[in-house]
């Protein structure tokens, strides 16, 4: 079935957002959470740095006791104790002496600054200072980056190696995440081979979508698993409800035969319901999408290119949404190079290639030519209520790398 009606762009995301679903929660070790969503807040157990360190190699001293000297008016001090990394000194220190100290090692009492070696000479326990250092230079106090008991990351933050770092230094050796949701795509069509040397024999081609999809799958934080079934309102019934029972998420690609109709959305509509059929975007406007056993089914074209942009219009932000983590185009202005034609009451992504000032639009831009994907970087969008753009425009552009997880 096709619906005479196309929806809107904006509507059917809607609808998407409507049947919005997360995960659950896991707790994993840290080392396992490089790009993953955190499920709860960080609340720090420990100061970071625990107490007030040496930012340097140096000497540990009183700053007041450097004050005037330079090279041409040394000052002299003399050395009671040498503290090296993961050690301390039970030394106070007083006017007139200095500690030689590592970086990282705890700064002695008494002493409020280190002076770096480089602006010394020593002589047995002699210290001969040619420069000078305020209180406090070259010296991180305790707790100036985490203070134990404050919240230093929030719940559904994005886990980069950056947090993975603050993560572990506020005490924290698991953490709570998303789990990742589970997809099973669905490959139809009897026309589909695997790829091959060999000639291919008439009416077959290559499936190509079964590997570009799930690394895209795989690039939006989710795990996928793939499947077949041929151009039969059976086989596909089968395989779309068992996958239905283990999964979060199902996707197909292809399955229309003219001649009996579109065999998938048929399949869901008898399984359970269509959210929409028909979107007014191009490339891609067939997408279905529907629910199945509670779980959401997006139903993409069998042309490779309207593929990866039905998933990326669509399905992308579900994954992202579903683990925690919003999923937002960002849109960079361009100038355009070409004229681009669009008609009103359809959102077009283009497919271009753009870079710091201009973008321009591929010309070669069929649904089915992957090339075009290649040749491209991101995506320039007209909007449902423009007519295209003219050479010189200031235009909407999307960067492929912007997508990703």
């Amino acid at each position: 079935m096709f619906l005479s009606k196309l929806d809107s762009l904006n509507d059917a995301l809607k609808l998407i957002d409507d049947n919005q679903k997360l995960t659950s929660i896991e707790e994993i070790p840290i080392n396992q959470a490089h790009k993953r969503v955190l499920a709860e807040d960080i609340i720090a157990y420990h100061n970071s740095p625990p107490f007030d360190k040496s930012a340097m190699d140096g000497f540990a001293l009183k700053g007041e006791n450097t004050f005037g000297a330079s090279q041409s008016m040394p000052k002299t001090l003399k050395i009671i104790d040498s503290i090296g990394a993961g050690d301390f000194s039970n030394k106070s220190v007083n006017d007139g002496e200095a500690i030689i100290i590592a970086t990282g090692a705890p700064i002695p009492d008494g002493a409020d600054a280190v002076l770096m070696k480089e602006f010394t000479t020593t002589d047995g326990d002699e210290l001969t200072l040619y420069s000078q250092v305020t209180p406090g230079e070259n010296v991180s106090p305790m707790a100036e980056d985490i203070e134990k008991g404050n919240t230093i990351l929030l719940k559904n933050t994005f886990i980069r190696y950056q947090e993975l770092g603050l993560i572990a230094s506020a005490g924290y050796d698991t953490v709570k995440v998303y789990k990742k949701p589970k997809v099973k795509l669905i490959i139809t069509g009897n026309e589909l081979i695997e790829p091959t040397k060999d000639e291919i024999d008439k009416a077959k081609i290559i499936n190509s979508n079964q590997f570009t999809i799930k690394a895209m799958v795989e690039d939006s934080g989710a795990t996928v698993e793939i499947g077949h079934a041929g151009d039969t309102f059976d086989e596909v019934k089968n395989a779309i409800l068992e996958a239905s029972r283990d999964f979060d998420v199902i996707m197909t690609t292809g399955g229309t035969a003219i001649s009996k109709g579109d065999v998938v959305l048929d399949v869901v509509d008898d399984l359970g319901d269509i959210l929409f059929h028909g979107v007014s975007i191009r490339p891609g406007k067939p997408i279905g999408a529907g629910i199945v056993n509670d779980k959401i089914i997006f139903n993409f074209s069998g042309q490779p290119v309207a593929a990866m942009s039905q998933f990326d219009i669509f399905a992308r932000r579900y994954l992202f949404k579903m683990q925690g983590r919003n999923f937002d185009f960002n849109i960079v202005k361009r100038e355009a190079l070409l004229k681009i034609p669009s008609q009103l009451g359809r959102t077009d992504f283009i497919r271009a290639f753009s870079d710091e000032k201009y973008a321009r639009h591929i010309l070669n831009r069929g649904s089915g030519i992957i090339r075009s994907m290649v040749d491209a970087n991101s995506y320039i969008i007209i909007d449902e209520n423009d007519e295209g753009y003219q050479k010189g425009d200031i235009i909407n552009v999307v960067f492929f790398n912007s997508l990703l997880w």
